[in-house]
């Protein structure tokens, strides 16, 4: 009787999961999948298009035009291509959709850079970065979609799978963001996105594979069994080694996330004061320490105090070794006082610096109007040495400093007259233009030099 209810239980869920009658042909399946597999002309012009309207998402933190990007891209094709080919050992067809592939992430890259380089938004939104850490989640999204959409191809109802299949996977969004990490030279974001991109690629073919295996396609006539087994060698290898970063990577993700969940969870319990509460946390690296900063507001605390009650709690929330930083405000009437203090001291520095200012300016005035008034002498007493030293033919005024070298504190500022001449100037006349000049110009010193 239990033999019976087991065979019972078995046939049922046997019935349901039995692909018997559902299957297309080998034949018709591999036709699909490898005219899907070409890259030329309009395929390339609509990828190209594709990649424009998804990196046009991605500026603007669309997820509808990236949507709508990822249904119209055709790069799902040589990536089931590529999982075809090792199944039923095709290599010229894993030759031509590896080719194909490359060709279109390459050109996926250089029209998205070039998007980047010309667009004046270069902000970088959460679509975008979201395509810069990729974790074991992405590889468990490209193996499991892989195996819907090889399932899809070779059954006869295909329903709106492939499409599905692309937006889960997201194969265009990892080349938008590469292509802007290029543009920006942002390299972590150009390396983030292209493993992201080559995760979905290999466990989409992976998983295309293993569904090829499953549903019994038979290999091509004139495979060579040794090379076979060293390919599926290589497609294992390389499934593995794709796998092991984003383990990593989904490990510092997962730690952090309870790091904050624990510091979240550390502030709810012990930062309850009566009037005083905490604003906001942040939590970050400094010099290797994880460090956990609150703002608190309201009534002042004893920070010293806090800090030292506080951090022997830590442990109790798995936050050892957190630094605990406090920024603290006032209350009300306390940060009036604050502020009015603030003004008052302000404007006293405003006012000496006004007043240090125009000092200076009026310094700067006096220097002036004296350069002016010595450099219009020359223009000034010009016609009347024509009538009293008929011999001067030039003259030029200026004003020097002169300063003796074995007593450079003393500093003698002298007004000098640069004259030429006729014939060269008697001692007396020399006297008598500097007596001259001193008397016209109000100069207490006039030193004459005839060139």
């Amino acid at each position: 009787m239990k033999q019976n209810i087991g065979t019972k239980i078995t046939d049922f869920f046997i019935s349901y999961f039995s692909f018997s009658g559902q299957l297309v042909s080998q034949a018709e399946a591999e036709k699909a999948i490898r005219d899907g597999v070409s890259f030329k002309g309009t395929n390339i012009v609509i990828l190209i298009l594709a990649i424009f309207i998804a990196s046009l998402g991605l500026n603007t933190n669309s997820t509808a035009v990236i949507i709508g990007a990822m249904l119209i891209s055709p790069l799902m094709g040589p990536i089931i291509g590529i999982g075809l080919g090792v199944g039923i050992h095709d290599f010229p067809l894993l030759k031509r959709c590896l080719r194909n592939l490359l060709m279109a992430a390459g050109f996926s890259v250089i029209a998205s850079t070039l998007y980047f380089l010309i667009s004046p938004v270069n902000e970088q939104h959460s679509e975008l970065l979201a395509r810069t850490s990729p974790t074991i989640y992405d590889v468990l999204i490209g193996f499991v979609g892989g195996g819907a959409g090889i399932v899809a191809l070779g059954s006869t109802n295909k329903g709106n799978v492939i499409p599905g299949v692309a937006i889960a996977t997201a194969l265009m969004p990892p080349l938008c963001t590469a292509g802007y990490g290029l543009a920006t030279w942002q390299m972590n974001y150009f390396f983030g996105a292209l493993y992201l991109f080559i995760i979905n690629s290999i466990y989409i073919a992976f998983a295309t594979f293993i569904g090829v295996k499953l549903m019994k396609y038979k290999g091509v006539n004139d495979a060579d069994d040794t090379r076979a087994r060293h390919v599926r060698r290589i497609v294992y290898s390389l499934a593995i080694l794709t796998m092991l970063p984003s383990i990593y990577l989904t490990y510092n993700m997962l730690t952090q996330s309870r790091y904050q969940s624990n510091a979240d969870r550390f502030i709810a319990d012990e930062c309850n004061f009566p009037d005083t509460q905490v604003l906001s946390r942040k939590i970050f690296s400094e010099h290797g320490e994880r460090c956990l900063q609150m703002t608190l507001i309201g009534r002042s605390l004893p920070l010293d105090s806090l800090r030292l009650a506080l951090s022997s709690k830590l442990k109790f929330y798995g936050l050892q070794g957190t630094k605990l930083i406090f920024i603290q405000g006032n209350d009300g009437a306390q940060t009036a006082n604050a502020q009015t203090t603030s003004a008052d001291d302000i404007f006293r520095l405003a006012q000496n610096t006004i007043s240090r200012q125009q000092s200076t300016i009026d310094s700067l005035r006096t220097v002036i109007a004296h350069n002016a008034t010595t450099q219009e002498a020359s223009i000034t007493v010009s016609p009347e040495l024509k009538v009293i030293f008929p011999t001067i033919t030039e003259i030029g005024i200026a004003t020097a400093v002169f300063v003796a070298p074995s007593d450079t504190v003393d500093a003698d500022t002298t007004t000098v007259a640069l004259v030429k001449t006729s014939k060269p100037l008697l001692k007396a006349e020399h006297t008598k233009l500097a007596e001259y000049l001193e008397a016209r110009l109000g100069a207490k010193r006039v030193k004459v030099v005839n060139l």
